[in-house]
């Protein structure tokens, strides 16, 4: 993401295009907080030390390649602008090749919250149309508590999430939080995970 453009500027959040399909909603509802306590008192400089990172694509609109559950926590909180740092324009391209270049720099994720990829006009419109993947919220939890490293691997907590998914029921994941993180950073310290970002899992000695 080096090339970025001096241009900041606010940007109604509900124009704002999303480039992946789900965010975590318990994340969400973290942000949420963090904005209540912080906004009574530093609201501005809050929204202005957190600038939404977007492309600009046709027709002008401004597509989100991060912070996605940032931008949804504004929106469910009232807030109806964000200021925007643009990465890089390419509203002269047709929407195919537009999309080709997002995929191909890292800056889309077009997965569902089963973990199936899926066509980019699948994509939803608006940050209010992000489905919940209870995956996504587990995954976040589990770098907090020290499960993984944070890095700077593009989506590297969906590839946490991709992994846990295929480990951990759903159902707990959804009714016991607390127990599925358990069984999360257990499953975090195996060989099966050192393929992924951040893995800081015990080195066996040969």
């Amino acid at each position: 993401m080096s090339d970025r453009e001096p241009i900041l500027k606010p940007v109604a959040i509900a124009d704002l295009r999303p480039t992946q399909m789900t965010v975590g909603l318990r994340e969400v509802k973290e942000k949420r907080k963090r904005w209540r306590d912080e906004s009574k008192n530093k609201g501005a400089e809050f929204l202005g030390k957190h600038m939404i990172p977007v492309v600009l694509g046709p027709k002008d609109r401004h597509y989100v390649i991060d912070h996605h559950h940032l931008a949804r926590a504004l929106h469910e909180e009232g807030v109806e602008e964000v200021l925007v740092t643009v990465v890089k324009n390419l509203r002269t391209l047709e929407p195919d090749s537009f999309w080709f270049v997002l995929d191909n720099h890292s800056w889309m994720h077009s997965y569902d919250d089963e973990g199936r990829l899926r066509p980019y006009k699948d994509l939803p419109k608006t940050v209010a149309g992000l489905v919940d993947d209870p995956f996504r919220s587990l995954a976040g939890e589990l770098r907090r508590a020290g499960g993984y490293a944070k890095d700077t691997t593009p989506f590297s907590e969906f590839l946490w999430a991709d992994f846990l998914r295929r480990q951990v029921k759903r159902k707990t994941v959804e009714t016991h939080f607390e127990e599925a993180l358990e069984q999360a950073l257990q499953l975090a310290k195996k060989e099966e995970a050192s393929y992924l970002p951040g893995w800081c899992g015990p080195v066996l000695e040969d």
